[in-house]
């Protein structure tokens, strides 16, 4: 596999594009809005600056790193001798299901099939296509060039061969492979979520406020960040999507969205993405701002 192509150009996909550039892989990053693709080479290139500048890469692999990446705004031109294409558009099975079929349709007969989905059936986006065994989930984490873990999800239909493949390129990569089978939430967010969404009811009945929530899990669980930050980070309406599809999934009430981030996604209020979730966010920077006299960075 040298031929990769991405498609969606937001966070998780320039990202992806971004770590298979790095590592010398040829890549075509599609989307529909030449304006988004635009935006995420800048993107890649200030992180590629970030890397120089911590010695991590040198000039001249931040060059020629820019330079395996091409820039498509047709599925059907950017996928046309692709041996990989990973799927990393908005959470939304409709969305997905379409993309699937388009894929399946344009791409070589040998490619695979990948989805970077959080939450959304493999083995559902498989019947899509005319390829099941070569449709398989590839979940990178954000932000995808500094976080290791692949999670690869197997659908119902995916071939041995096709998960060695995925699982040796993502070491490749230089990340870490961890194997799911695919039920709602896979292994990531089926433990992720409901802890999520059970700070946000406990911020909801009033047990405490956004900053102590976050300090109890910080200081006293040791996680890098507390629930309602990461919340923000992933982004609301991502955390509500994921939610929704483990509710209908299994059933169970325990998984139901907490009112509260419903009511802030259908406000608006996403995270980090607006500007505005359980915290405020500066734009241009990466500072978190609590209060007017409490900033955490």
């Amino acid at each position: 596999m040298k031929n990769i192509s991405v498609i969606g150009s937001g966070t998780m996909g320039n990202g992806i594009a971004h770590i298979f550039a790095q590592h010398n892989y040829q890549v075509s990053l599609i989307d529909i809005n030449q304006s988004a693709l635009d935006k995420a080479l800048v993107t890649i290139e200030r992180n590629l600056d970030r890397m120089v500048a911590k010695e991590k890469i040198s000039v001249n692999e931040k060059i020629a790193t820019l330079a395996n990446i091409s820039t498509f705004t047709q599925i059907e031109n950017g996928v046309r001798n692709a041996h990989l294409i990973v799927e990393a558009a908005t959470e939304n099975k409709e969305l997905k299901f379409d993309i699937f079929k388009q894929m399946d349709t344009h791409a070589p007969i040998d490619c695979v099939l990948a989805s970077n989905t959080s939450s959304i059936s493999i083995t559902a986006l498989a019947a899509q296509t005319n390829r099941p065994d070569k449709v398989i989930g590839m979940h990178f984490m954000n932000p995808v060039p500094v976080m290791k873990l692949v999670e690869i999800i197997n659908g119902y239909n995916t071939s041995k061969s096709v998960t060695d493949t995925i699982e040796q390129l993502s070491k490749d990569i230089g990340k870490i492979p961890a194997m799911a089978n695919d039920y709602p939430g896979f292994i990531a967010n089926r433990i992720l979520m409901p802890m999520i969404n059970e700070a946000i009811w406990t911020l909801h009945e009033g047990v405490g406020d956004v900053s102590n929530i976050d300090s109890v899990m910080k200081l006293g669980m040791a996680h890098p960040m507390g629930p309602l930050q990461l919340a923000d980070f992933i982004g609301l309406d991502v955390c509500l999507a994921i939610l929704n599809v483990l509710y209908e999934g299994f059933g169970n009430p325990k998984y139901a969205p907490c009112p509260l981030l419903v009511n802030m996604v259908n406000a608006g209020k996403k995270g980090i993405k607006t500007g505005e979730g359980f915290y405020s966010w500066s734009h241009g920077t990466k500072e978190l701002i609590v209060s007017d006299s409490f900033r955490i960075k």
